[in-house]
């Protein structure tokens, strides 16, 4: 972001404006960690801002300060889009495309209001006026921290916006393991923990909320890991009925992912999760190393992320997506094993 980018939105701020700050369809503690700290900043500087999201959000982050102000889109579709409609300003925060929104899409590309684009994943598309897209960032919560120290205004970040700031950066950092994670990143938790973040409360309020049937049905996962050890690779599935089985909510698959690449020789993990009621299988991708998982989900299931961390999509069955999975594995073979 240029020094005239922040500029031009210190003046846009400078006075109170109608402003909707949007996350991605199905957010996750990044997403909804920022939008939430963002509403905050911007409730304080007199702005009528409201987050609407496409759909809910997991258990998990329902604890998060003024999450009971977000409108579920899904639920409300009359109000998301009349406020989408009126607003002067839109955030979009922890997505580059508009298709990341799914029923919200619409409604966006009419809005007449200028766009501010926040976010870290790679190829950003060129809908917003202002865009600050850094694919070397930890999360989309690290960027709003410093975006808000671009506009001077650091003094502002209350505890709950510190709780909402710091909720992101550790989910989507899993935890401070991942490569992203810098030393700028622990300079910004620390500042965080100053603020009044509680570590060990935010720890617990994220991790430590599994139910019986979480459990259960992460049994069921890995008893489906499907290791392919000449590609150094391991897959789990799961079919709608097996979700049915384990009362299955949103977020219950959270994390399982990271299992298969926990295995020692491990470079590339995947779950496949039937979705019967979109008509997809949902693929989470995750790698070690430099194998690029972005491009794997770009090139072959309709998706992308990050380097070592993305997401995908198949309109095929379970079983024919597991095959077809099987079939391009092979062509990486080298890149895996090298």
């Amino acid at each position: 972001m240029t020094a005239s980018d922040i500029a031009e939105i210190k003046q846009l701020l400078q006075t109170p404006k109608k402003i909707a700050i949007i996350p991605h369809k199905n957010p996750d503690g990044d997403a909804m960690g920022s939008t939430l700290a963002l509403y905050q900043y911007l409730i304080q500087k007199n702005h009528d801002a409201v987050v609407v999201s496409p759909n809910d959000y997991p258990d998990f982050l329902k604890w998060l300060p003024f999450e009971n102000k977000v409108i579920n889109a899904e639920k409300d579709t009359e109000s998301a889009e009349k406020i989408i409609k009126e607003a002067d300003l839109i955030f979009t925060l922890d997505f580059n495309h508009l298709s990341r929104v799914a029923n919200l899409q619409n409604a966006l590309e009419k809005a007449e209001a200028t766009f501010i684009m926040i976010d870290h994943h790679q190829s950003p598309d060129d809908y917003a006026s202002y865009t600050y897209s850094d694919v070397s960032m930890s999360s989309t919560c690290q960027m709003v921290y410093h975006f808000l120290d671009f506009l001077g205004d650091t003094a502002m970040i209350t505890k709950e916006m510190a709780t909402c700031i710091y909720t992101g950066i550790v989910t989507d950092t899993g935890s401070f393991r991942f490569a992203s994670t810098t030393s700028t990143t622990h300079h910004v938790v620390a500042s965080l923990l100053d603020r009044g973040a509680e570590n060990a409360t935010i720890h617990q309020k994220i991790y430590n909320t599994n139910s019986k049937s979480r459990l259960q049905l992460l049994g069921v996962a890995l008893n489906n890991l499907v290791v392919k050890k000449d590609y150094h690779t391991a897959y789990i599935s799961l079919s709608q009925e097996e979700l049915n089985q384990h009362d299955f909510k949103k977020g219950d698959t959270e994390g399982f992912v990271n299992y298969g690449l926990s295995l020692k020789g491990i470079k590339f993990a995947l779950i496949f999760i039937e979705n019967k009621d979109e008509g997809i299988i949902k693929i989470s991708l995750r790698s070690i190393g430099d194998f690029d998982v972005n491009s794997f989900a770009r090139t072959h299931f309709s998706g992308g992320g990050h380097t070592n961390a993305a997401g995908g999509k198949s309109d095929l069955s379970l079983t024919k997506t597991i095959l077809a999975f099987e079939k391009i594995l092979p062509h990486y073979k080298k890149e895996l094993t090298s």
